[in-house]
């Protein structure tokens, strides 16, 4: 693979700042979200008058752990536009979830909003490899959601050549990538497993494209799919992480030249990790559940929201900034089957090191009577020779480094649902009360 790592005269100078500076920076701007918050936002001040806290109590950072959490049940209470701190007039741009769970969770950006977003997208793709210049071809979705048009502005910004290609039509995504030639392609990470698979049944090499880079984001993965990806395209994989409440993609990016997590952009969010059974903030390093505060924003503030990210702080490397541990797990995706805690990602590792089974997994949960039980649906390859049964391989596994007893399913190749962006990985058949 190419050595992509972007020359350190092209990074934003707070990249590259003293702790001291973005610290100070930090301070001043969330006494300003929290001001800005509390005086726009019907809700903010009324939280923060029954706790009794004041935007003004703010003399450290550490004191925002004074405030009140944000949780998404919060925004679907306020749709559509009642966590707004601004008049409707001054949005620039609005974005909504499905709402396939219930009401959808509509965000809105100001045009220093939307600015702030295109910088802060130009800056993560510069940190994972990608020139001005460059032919990106983004297949994240567009539509309400924020990623493919999030994507679509900082790409612009950093001075690329954007094809909005977004998600499905998987031949035509191939094609695409042989035709066009771009450097960079901005996927979720089940989807470019598709693409892999359409490359091998159209009888190309995906070695043989122009691909430098994937930037991954809008689901957890693993450093085992990295691998696998990297190894099958031979360029770079870097995650992204952004969610809609905060910032659709930008929050936080890995640096090609370390893939060591991701550094988060401290210079507009606050992150905390914090116990997610107590809410006590816990010590960098420590493994809980990811919190940011919003500190530039203006449509749309967030003070601690709750994102169920499961991580952990870790000093920066290639940048100044702190990093996040890459999220591989949610607290609202564990599975906790008869006592046990399970995430979709520990699955996913077992059966990618299985050389008999394609790297395509569900895992369906259910009841047997009084007990819960969980079959894993996999696929064995088109490779698959007669040898050890796979299911009976990956059952085992399972039971020996996750300690559950599963079904394991292996289907026909190309017998599990495949995605067309984010991934479907648990089927929860457990009857609701």
């Amino acid at each position: 693979m190419k050595d992509l790592t972007p020359d350190r005269s092209t990074l934003d100078p707070i990249e590259l700042a003293s702790r001291d500076e973005i610290q100070s920076l930090q301070l001043s701007r969330m006494h300003w979200s929290l001001c800005h918050a509390y005086d726009n936002v019907g809700m903010y001040k009324k939280r923060f008058d029954e706790a009794g806290v004041h935007p003004n109590d703010l003399k450290t950072l550490s004191d925002i752990s004074k405030f009140p959490f944000t949780q998404k049940t919060d925004l679907r209470d306020h749709y559509p536009f009642g966590l707004f701190a601004v008049p409707r007039e001054q949005i620039l741009r609005i974005h909504a979830s499905s709402g396939t769970t219930g009401k959808a969770t509509v965000v809105g950006y100001t045009k220093n909003d939307v600015n702030m977003w295109a910088n802060l997208v130009a800056r993560s793709m510069r940190a994972s490899g990608t020139r001005p210049g460059d032919l990106v071809n983004i297949v994240y979705g567009y539509g309400l959601f924020t990623g493919g048009l999030g994507a679509h502005y900082g790409a612009e910004r950093l001075g690329c050549s954007v094809v909005p290609v977004s998600g499905g039509m998987t031949e035509r995504q191939v094609t695409l990538i042989k035709d066009f030639r771009p450097s960079t392609i901005m996927v979720t990470p089940s989807y470019m497993l598709n693409i892999l698979e359409q490359f091998n049944k159209m009888g190309l090499d995906p070695k043989d494209t122009s691909l430098e880079v994937a930037i991954f984001g809008a689901e957890p993965w693993t450093n085992s799919m990295r691998e696998e990806i990297e190894n099958a395209f031979d360029m770079h994989a870097v995650d992204i992480y952004g969610l809609s409440e905060i910032l659709g993609p930008g929050v936080a990016n890995e640096c090609v030249e370390t893939k060591d997590g991701l550094h988060i952009w401290e210079d507009h969010f606050y992150p905390e990790i914090i116990n997610p059974d107590s809410g006590e903030p816990v010590e960098d390093g420590e493994m809980g559940e990811l919190v940011f505060t919003t500190l530039t924003k203006e449509a749309f503030p967030m003070v601690r929201y709750r994102t169920r990210d499961l991580t952990r702080i870790l000093p920066g490397t290639a940048r100044s900034m702190r990093r996040m541990e890459k999220v591989t797990g949610r607290s609202d995706d564990m599975i906790i089957l008869r006592g046990v805690n399970v995430f979709p990602t520990q699955v996913e590792e077992l059966v990618l090191e299985n050389e008999s089974l394609a790297p395509y997994f569900q895992i369906e949960v259910s009841k047997d009577g009084p007990m819960d039980k969980m079959k894993v649906l996999v696929e064995s390859t088109p490779q698959a020779t007669g040898g050890e049964n796979p299911g009976t391989s990956l059952q085992q596994r399972i039971k020996d480094t996750i300690g559950i007893s599963v079904i394991v399913d292996v289907g026909a190749p190309g017998s599990v649902e495949r995605s067309q962006g984010k991934a479907r990985r648990v089927i929860d058949l457990r009857a609701k009360d």
